[in-house]
């Protein structure tokens, strides 16, 4: 299949037919069984059909210029590869209007509260939806809201964190801890500390995974204090799975000597 020429738009429907052809029945099964879609699992009616993360890229490049109302068709599709193209094809897009040369504030926050809308629509339902847009978009518009002017970017800040952390849907959790990736990147560990004290007595193990992911992180781009800080204070509180994704990277005796204060 080739990409519509210039002369016309690309719509989902040529962003579907190019995933139909990448589409293997096999990997869908396997896929099916790997994000936990079964009935009461986390992933529970999410259907795959079987194309791979590199494939998927590769047709979010092709129809990179798809209309953000055709990148809401795919987003609202019950395939999973829909979701994720869809996503992939914003977080390109809010790239470019990040750019020095292609900096375009206004569009920064339309691509935020379009991918608000769909992260509280509930179209960003898996974790690896989440991992691959949360602090590309969300956490990047946060951290550097830019020239916007006060009315485009109310409510698209740190308080937006918080309340996603405290919501009652695991998604909008995971969005939350890991929008803080993206100050991280950038030296600051203060967003990801607080909401990882927040949700330390969270429940879900993907919250727990995605928290002690975030904390290492927190040792490898700020310093190793800010890490063991944290661990001082909270580790006799931390869920198991937090604690061992947070200590990974110390030495043994220290992992061990965190591990002994659960």
């Amino acid at each position: 299949m080739t990409p519509p020429t210039d002369a016309t738009a690309p719509t989902a429907d040529d962003v579907r037919a190019a995933l139909a052809e990448a589409a293997d029945p096999a990997r869908a099964a396997s896929s099916a069984r790997f994000f936990k879609t079964g009935p009461g699992e986390y992933g529970e009616g999410d259907r795959f059909i079987g194309v791979t993360v590199p494939a998927t890229r590769a047709v979010a490049k092709r129809f990179a210029t798809l209309p953000l109302d055709g990148v809401a068709e795919l987003l609202a599709d019950p395939e999973h590869e829909h979701r994720l193209c869809a996503l992939v094809i914003v977080v390109a897009r809010f790239d470019r209007a990040s750019a020095a040369r292609t900096r375009d504030d206004g569009e920064r926050a339309r691509l935020a509260r379009f991918y608000l809308a769909a992260v509280r629509a509930g179209r960003v339902d898996n974790w690896d939806l989440v991992d691959v847009s949360a602090d590309r978009i969300l956490g990047e518009f946060v951290r550097d809201p830019g020239a916007t002017d006060a009315a485009a970017r109310a409510g698209l800040d740190l308080g937006l964190l918080d309340e996603l952390a405290a919501s009652g849907d695991l998604w909008e959790r995971r969005v939350a801890i890991m929008s803080t990736f993206a100050f991280l990147k950038h030296g600051d560990a203060a967003p990801t500390l607080r909401l990882a004290e927040r949700l330390l007595d969270d429940v879900h193990d993907l919250i727990h995974k995605a928290t002690g992911w975030m904390l290492r992180e927190s040792g490898r781009r700020v310093g190793r204090e800010t890490l063991t800080g944290f661990l001082d204070a909270y580790a006799s509180r931390m869920p198991r799975t937090m604690l061992s994704y947070a200590t990974e990277h110390l030495d043994p005796a220290e992992r061990a000597r965190y591990r002994a204060m659960r």
